[in-house]
């Protein structure tokens, strides 16, 4: 995992530094919103995950993301968290792009789960599904690039905590990223 990481790192970093040479065209500063899909989690886990971005100046911006997980339990891959509403909070390295390249950012996510539990009783076995919501704060870094006729692509990973104690200990962690790709007007 750590290899994986590393090298997602370098390759963030190597195509951030490789768009620093360009500028900004003035049409591209008057573009301060993005709307996105994340295709990693449409096509991982048949979830939803949309974004609305709203760009502050050349290093900053702030969003929001909803996911939706359409997978029930009973399926072999199946991803626990059910919903989640996560604002956040960019802070872009890149210095003469504006609101490209690589970027850190804070968020934090409201988000529930639903999850398979097995109970043994009085010599029987019984299922519930499990629901909890909790709220997590986290990082994440990523990249985003932006091609001139708007549309962009970004790569993110990050990872954040629940603040409040949970039952189940695997509800602890939750886990923000993907590939998305969008529209900036």
């Amino acid at each position: 995992m750590k290899k994986i990481t590393l090298l997602f790192l370098v390759f963030v970093s190597a195509v951030s530094f490789a768009q620093q040479g360009i500028l900004d065209s003035p049409q591209d500063v008057d573009k301060k919103q993005e709307l996105k899909l994340n295709a990693f989690s449409l096509i991982a886990f048949s979830s939803l995950d949309a974004s609305y971005e709203y760009l502050l100046n050349k290093d900053s911006s702030f969003g929001v993301s909803v996911f939706y997980n359409f997978g029930s339990v009973d399926n072999d891959v199946y991803f626990l968290k059910k919903f989640s509403i996560t604002p956040y909070y960019r802070w872009f390295f890149a210095e003469s792009r504006f609101a490209r390249g690589f970027f850190v950012e804070g968020f934090g996510m409201l988000n529930t789960y639903e999850d398979e539990v097995f109970y043994y009783d009085q010599n029987n076995y019984r299922e519930e599904i499990e629901k909890e919501t909790g709220f997590a704060l986290g990082i994440a870094v990523g990249g985003k690039f932006v091609i001139k006729s708007g549309f962009t692509a970004e790569i993110s990973l990050g990872v954040g905590r629940n603040l409040f104690s949970n039952n189940n200990d695997d509800n602890n962690l939750v886990s923000r990223g993907g590939i998305s790709l969008g529209y900036r007007f």
